[in-house]
């Protein structure tokens, strides 16, 4: 499995699974199949209502806790002070584990800066090994930055051939922070998978065009976290790492960019809950 080293010095597997939209019944099967099978990068959140499945998936998989590499979110609910500490102890609580390797603000609304300088102390209390946020655009990431001395590690966003995020990542290359894709096949798009360019790899390299997408992610630099329930897909999914597309091949996929979004996770949510954007100002500064 390829890695990729993250700001903190600590490296992740580029490859996992993610839980999303997966009842806890099938969570647990999915993830105890993938880890028994060589994944080792595990991808839940608070909101997804399955880490007691994920984490009996990791007490039932016999792999050693130190090579599971796994991650959860904090809600906006919790982006307080307080409640984000509390929302750790209840997610290590559930997982039923001594450590987080990664825990992520799960959207960029509500009191950002208080939720950070919890994640930052939890680091410093040895209850997560990194720290970093997910669906911040630019902007989020600016505002971010002005109040912290800790650099997210990574920001999960949606990114796939017709959403590329090229702007952002390239900021967030400038600032060393990694780009962990959900929905990093399309949410399965039909016309996605139907674009000549993708099944013309998967006939080539005799792979499906899911397989070629995945490998684009990884060769992009990518963290990818497909989420399934099929045990067949789980293992195809893993089954990208005996080739490579060449530098052409990436340019071709790279002119499937359409700079759309498939999902648009972060509007949605903050109509749901009602916050037009994050709160940075009211927090105080967390110069370290």
């Amino acid at each position: 499995m390829d890695t990729i080293e993250l700001n903190n010095g600590i490296s992740i597997p580029q490859l996992g699974i993610g839980t999303y939209r997966i009842s806890p019944d099938d969570a647990q099967r999915s993830v105890k199949h993938a880890l028994d099978t060589g994944y080792r990068l595990i991808d839940t959140a608070n909101i997804y209502m399955n880490e007691k499945a994920v984490g009996r998936a990791i007490k039932e998989s016999e792999i050693h806790r130190t090579d599971v590499f796994l991650t959860t979110k904090l809600w906006p609910s919790s982006f307080s002070f307080a409640k984000a500490k509390e929302a750790i102890d209840a997610s290590l609580n559930r997982l039923g584990v001594d450590y987080l390797d990664l825990v992520l603000l799960h959207q960029p609304v509500g009191a950002i800066n208080q939720a950070w300088r919890a994640l930052e102390e939890a680091i410093d209390e040895g209850k997560v090994r990194a720290i970093g946020v997910s669906n911040f655009t630019q902007k989020d990431l600016e505002k971010l930055l002005e109040s912290t001395d800790v650099v997210p590690v990574v920001n999960q966003v949606e990114c796939h051939p017709y959403f590329q995020q090229r702007e952002l990542k390239e900021f967030m290359k400038t600032n060393n922070i990694a780009l962990e894709a959900w929905y990093p096949l399309g949410s399965g798009s039909p016309e996605l998978f139907a674009e000549p360019i993708l099944t013309a790899l998967a006939q080539k390299y005799s792979k499906s065009v899911v397989q070629i997408i995945l490998r684009w992610h990884v060769q992009s630099g990518h963290i990818v976290i497909p989420g399934s329930k099929n045990l067949s897909h789980i293992d195809k999914n893993l089954d990208i790492f005996d080739f490579d597309l060449t530098d052409d091949e990436i340019a071709l996929i790279g002119t499937l960019d359409r700079d759309k979004e498939l999902a648009g996770m972060p509007r949605i949510v903050r109509r749901l809950i009602g916050l037009a954007r994050p709160d940075f100002n009211a927090q105080p500064q967390l110069k370290r």
